[in-house]
C-alpha cells in the first residue's frame, strides 16, 4: 500500500467512525427535538393538525439517521472492495459483512422501531382530539406514509451492502 493509499484508507476508517456515532447522536437529538415539540403542540393546539409539526422532525431526523447510515455502508463496500485483499490481513470489512449474513438479526441502525412507536404517540394527541373524519384521514394517513417510509428505507439498507458491494467491484474492472 503506498502512502497515499494508506492515508485514504486512514481518512476512510476515521469517516466511519465518526459518522457512526454521529448517527447515534442525531437519533438521540433529534427524538428529544421531536419530544419536546410533541408536549408543546398538544399543550398548545387542539387541532389534529398540530401534529405534523412534530412530525415532519421526527421524518427529518429519520432521513438524517438514514443517510448518516447510507454513508457508513458506501464507504465500508468501498473500503472493502479497493483496499481489501483476499490473501491480506486487512480484511475487516470482509468479516463485518460475513458476521452479518451469519448472524442476522443484530442491531437496527436505522432505529426504526423507536421512530415507528414514536409515531404512535405522535398521532395519540389526534385520537384525543375528537377529529372530525377528514381529520383522520388526512393527518392518518400523513402519519401511515412516513411509517410506510420507514419500512421502505429498512429493507433498502437490509440489501444495501450486497448492492454496493457489487457496483463497487464493477466500477473496480473498469
Amino acid at each position: 500500500m503506498t502512502s497515499r493509499e494508506l492515508e485514504e484508507y486512514k481518512a476512510l476508517r476515521a469517516t466511519i467512525r465518526e459518522r457512526g456515532t454521529t448517527r447515534v447522536w442525531v437519533f438521540l437529538t433529534g427524538l428529544a427535538a421531536w419530544g419536546a415539540l410533541a408536549v408543546a403542540t398538544a399543550a398548545l393546539s387542539a387541532l389534529p393538525v398540530a401534529t405534523l409539526l412534530p412530525l415532519l422532525m421526527l421524518a427529518g431526523g429519520f432521513e438524517a439517521v438514514v443517510s448518516l447510515h447510507t454513508g457508513v455502508e458506501r464507504i465500508g463496500r468501498y473500503i472493502q472492495v479497493f483496499f481489501e485483499e483476499e490473501e491480506s490481513d486487512r480484511r475487516w470489512e470482509h468479516q463485518a459483512m460475513a458476521l452479518g449474513r451469519m448472524f442476522p438479526g443484530g442491531g437496527d441502525p436505522l432505529f426504526a422501531l423507536y421512530f415507528c412507536i414514536a409515531t404512535v404517540f405522535n398521532f395519540v394527541p389526534v385520537v384525543l382530539a375528537e377529529p372530525a373524519p377528514i381529520e383522520w384521514v388526512v393527518v392518518g394517513a400523513i402519519h401511515l406514509c412516513f411509517l410506510a417510509r420507514v419500512a421502505a428505507r429498512r429493507r433498502q439498507s437490509a440489501r444495501q451492502r450486497a448492492i454496493d458491494l457489487e457496483r463497487f467491484q464493477r466500477l473496480k474492472q473498469t
